[in-house]
């Protein structure tokens, strides 16, 4: 089921519904209760003199009313004019906003997953879960959202622009829901490897041309996730460890790096381009050939050819349209690669 989240206006009639309602059963407890004691009515009647009084129908009365009977229905009258009024109105917001909230606003929420192709799932939006949302959110890739736990379903309820689906990513309706047939590539980050394990043999079965990158917590269940399936597995304390001895030996180089891959930066950026969308004319040529650096002003550092990754990649190596590029620039610069790359007009 998708999540429609509280507003703090959803919430605020929340709590004048709840105050409404008591009220009202107040009322209605202390009308019941005076009309049995003041005039002797069964409880059928003392309830039906209730109703028609609060709610000022002006239906018959069961019988005359005694004197004190009348003072007390006047009184019953006068408290219950704003009380009725002020339940009814809260009662009707309250439907209105919840047949709004679940017929049009969610299924705009599953319309707008339906469209989506090649996006990124998200299951689990724990520490490692936001952090992974932060950084598909700032390169502005169409990612969705899969979570059941009530704590961090909170923590969602102040991102509107989020896509989010409130269920367990375990379970193959949910992941079909959030397109996973369709879906680019997905990111597991639940704290338990079965549950992990689970995901990435589904999602596996769905889509084998996915990407899939999952989180372990342990050696022997990172070589279970890769032989299910898992194209990449993280595992969180192993690179912290590594990332605090790396601090410690080479500090500068750490930060130097975190500032090019981590921060979201309008000066500098790492980025992966494929050759495969390359102009024919390119294909077999040298680094050298393409010249570009001079073109663009952006650098390539590293390549990846087939299964090997060559680093700072000899200006005379030949390209394939196999290879992927990592290039380091300006997003101008490495906008402008991307173009000349695929226009031909080196």
């Amino acid at each position: 089921m998708h999540r429609s989240f509280i507003t703090s206006e959803t919430a605020n009639s929340k709590v004048s519904l709840r105050l409404a309602v008591i009220l009202l059963v107040t009322l209605v407890a202390l009308g019941v209760s005076g009309y049995m004691i003041l005039e002797g009515y069964s409880l059928l009647d003392a309830f039906y003199m209730t109703i028609i009084t609060v709610s000022t129908v002006g239906f018959r009365e069961v019988r005359t009313l005694s004197d004190s009977g009348k003072i007390f229905t006047i009184l019953l009258i006068i408290l219950s004019l704003g009380t009725f009024v002020f339940a009814l109105s809260n009662l009707t917001r309250y439907l209105l906003e919840g047949i709004f909230r679940n017929t049009f606003y969610l299924k705009r929420i599953k319309n707008k997953i339906k469209k989506l192709e090649n996006h990124t799932i998200l299951c689990g939006y724990g520490r490692n879960g936001r952090q992974s949302a932060k950084e598909l959110s700032d390169h502005g890739r169409d990612f969705v959202i899969i979570e059941n736990n009530p704590l961090h379903l909170e923590d969602l309820e102040d991102e509107h622009s989020f896509l989010v689906i409130e269920g367990d990513a375990t379970q193959e309706e949910t992941l079909l829901e959030a397109g996973v047939e369709k879906a680019g590539a997905l990111i597991t980050t639940l704290p338990n490897d079965a549950d992990n394990l689970l995901i990435v043999i589904t999602a596996r079965q769905f889509n084998p041309g996915m990407k899939i990158i999952s989180r372990a917590s342990d050696e022997k269940a990172e070589k279970k996730l890769k032989r299910a399936g898992a194209t990449n597995v993280i595992m969180s304390d192993k690179i912290g460890g590594q990332r605090m001895a790396k601090l410690v030996v080479q500090p500068d180089v750490v930060e130097f790096l975190e500032k090019i891959m981590l921060q979201s930066s309008s000066d500098v950026n790492l980025e992966e381009i494929s050759c495969e969308a390359m102009c024919d004319l390119f294909n077999h040529k040298s680094i050298r050939d393409l010249g570009i650096r001079n073109k663009s002003g952006a650098n390539i550092i590293g390549m990846k050819k087939k299964e090997d990754y060559l680093f700072n990649p000899d200006p005379d190596v030949l390209l394939d349209k196999s290879d992927k590029l990592f290039v380091l620039g300006r997003p101008d610069q490495i906008s402008l690669m991307k173009k000349l790359l695929q226009k031909g007009e080196i």
